[in-house]
């Protein structure tokens, strides 16, 4: 079977081929933005767009006692505008010579025939489903910060941006900019003043303080990472000039951390060991350590209906559960960190509906049948949900 065959044998592998061939790099959305918005007119679906540009699809509750539920995508790939050709490998479906963009598009696609699917589904009693289609998660986020959250009314949402069938995700590490700055003032000649003492080299200094800094795993929990530093470079003078003794140095690390307390810890460690150091050269050199949070954290909270249904779900459908944290950043972080219009705090995870590989890469590649899977997964965890 070739991509074609499949593509007319199954609609939502052809909704996905579709989305993926409308190329849409972070900030260059907007071919993809209208084939959203042109495909829900199409099918009768409720779609907005905010300032922004990002998408808001509803499908009205049946049943008004009930709660909804909100799906969340991001639209925008990693990979330029150049043609995005979907070509069958057994059952993997890759790109020729580029990314694929099933990052994200496996998730927009699976949410995207669900609400056409619902939206026909008069007999079902639910509470309503939302869908939010953000712009620019790869590069900066801007699509989920620029998100008018008085839009939304539920306070689950699942945001279907996870790389293999089953997982749900319930938190996330923060990313913490550390900015680390050594200055040795004097500096000099290292002939006519490399035996002053109150000389020193900044170059030296710097690899003598960051020897002394955490590096790697700083906590974990059931083997997995809750808590790591990692450096991310350090500089200091010329590597072609040899005879200057360096007065500025610079290193940057990266903290990630999905538990605020152990993040406080190792931030106060950090600056106590910069605090110790600067006692120690007094009147020669100076450090400054600086922390910038640039994601926030998505902590676990204490709410395990979302996962612990999912997990039930799953289980029925014969697809083992992941239910675990990540390493990483997602538009989770910020979700988890904002409020509905009802003024709810949101309570996100995030969620796996398909199997996707070598993400922002040229091997890029998405099992077409766990897409599938996926969507059955998706369905039933619904009605589950509706119950």
């Amino acid at each position: 079977m070739d991509i074609n065959e499949l593509r007319k044998e199954n609609d939502l592998v052809d909704l996905f081929c579709n989305l993926a061939q409308v190329t849409s790099p972070s900030h260059h959305e907007e071919k993809v933005l209208d084939w959203i918005c042109d495909y829900c007119k199409k099918n009768g679906l409720h779609c907005e767009q905010d300032d922004f540009k990002n998408i808001y699809i509803t499908v009205p509750a049946t049943d008004k006692t009930k709660q909804p539920i909100l799906l969340s995508s991001h639209v925008d790939v990693i990979g330029d505008d150049s043609p995005v050709v979907p070509y069958l490998d057994g059952d993997l479906i890759r790109a020729k010579g580029r990314t694929l963009g099933a990052d994200d598009k496996a998730g927009v696609a699976n949410a995207l025939y669900f609400a056409n699917y619902l939206n026909k589904r008069k007999d079902l009693s639910h509470g309503g489903l939302e869908i939010h289609f953000t712009r620019d998660e790869e590069d900066s986020m801007s699509g989920i910060k620029n998100t008018d959250f008085n839009r939304l009314q539920s306070k689950y949402v699942l945001v279907l941006d996870s790389d293999a069938l089953g997982q749900c995700l319930v938190a996330g590490a923060s990313y913490v900019m550390v900015d680390l700055k050594l200055k040795a003032p004097k500096g000099g000649h290292s002939g006519n003043d490399i035996g002053d003492p109150t000389r020193a080299n900044a170059a030296k200094l710097i690899a003598d303080l960051v020897s002394r800094l955490p590096q790697g795993v700083y906590y974990e929990e059931n083997g997995q990472v809750i808590t790591s530093n990692n450096i991310g470079g350090i500089e200091s003078g010329d590597l072609k000039v040899t005879n200057v003794i360096n007065t500025d140095a610079h290193a940057t690390y990266s903290i990630r951390s999905s538990n605020k307390q152990k993040e406080d810890e190792l931030i106060a460690k950090m600056q106590g060991i910069v605090d110790e150091f600067n006692k120690e050269h007094d009147g020669v050199a100076h450090a400054d350590i600086t922390f910038t949070v640039k994601m926030p954290m998505f902590e676990k909270n204490d709410d395990d209906y979302i996962p612990d249904l999912f997990a039930d779900v799953a289980k029925k459908l014969g697809i083992t559960p992941e239910i675990s944290s990540f390493h990483a950043g997602a538009e989770t972080h910020i979700y988890a960190n904002k409020t509905n219009a009802k003024g709810e705090k949101f309570s996100p995870y995030l969620l796996g509906l398909a199997t996707v590989c070598n993400m922002h890469s040229a091997r890029e590649y998405v099992d077409y049948k766990t897409m599938i899977k996926g969507q059955e997964l998706l369905r039933a965890f619904f009605e589950a949900y509706n119950k």
